[in-house]
């Protein structure tokens, strides 16, 4: 490998983007989410609000509906493919330009497929019943709309996933390394993990 680069797979509640900011961090190299759509969108010239974008990252197109706007979706340049599928491309181009210039940290959007032997991959999950009482403390809500968010998040991540890469997302035999985030801290899995990034080679 040229560069050492560690992919986060999550579980929603699990805590997995959380514990890749601070890996990022205590290793002094960059931390990849959400700037991805930036990135992505500037890469493209996707001329479409963040907020937007934001809407359909990380998500499969549906068959139903459009999954913005009208006004965006039906831009010439647009008509003819999804926006989840322009905005995943423009993804996966910048993950593979960042994997050839820097070690880094990557959370979702199917990295550890895009870099499959190019990096190290991890998938950090919990039970159920822990993922309901850190949403309801992180989003401030009662136990039944925490259960629902994640019913719906770990649905769409999941669909996204299988998706784009024909693989099954929570398959954990696809993973070099798979952590039950209740069962640690994030001090020790972010131990565990700067080992692994120690040893890539």
């Amino acid at each position: 490998m040229s560069k050492r680069i560690i992919t986060i797979n999550r579980m929603y509640g699990s805590n997995g983007r959380r514990i890749g900011r601070k890996l990022a961090q205590e290793l002094g190299i960059h931390f990849y989410d959400k700037e991805l759509i930036l990135l992505a969108s500037e890469k493209r010239g996707i001329d479409i609000p963040y907020e937007e974008l934001v809407k359909i990252d990380e998500t499969r197109a549906s068959s139903w509906r459009y999954p913005v706007d009208d006004q965006y979706q039906m831009e010439p340049k647009y008509r003819h493919d999804p926006l989840n599928d322009v905005l995943f491309a423009a993804e996966k181009e910048v993950i593979q330009e960042i994997a050839q210039k820097e070690d880094c940290v990557i959370v979702g959007r199917c990295a550890n497929d895009i870099l499959e032997g190019q990096c190290r991959s991890v998938y950090i999950y919990a039970p159920l019943e822990k993922r309901i009482e850190t949403v309801v403390e992180r989003a401030k809500t009662d136990e039944k709309t925490a259960r629902a968010l994640i019913k719906k998040m770990d649905k769409q991540r999941r669909i996204f996933y299988n998706y784009y890469t024909d693989k099954k997302w929570n398959d954990m035999e696809q993973y070099d390394l798979c952590i039950d985030s209740s069962k640690f801290t994030d001090e020790e899995i972010v131990t565990m993990l700067a080992s692994m990034y120690a040893h890539i080679s």
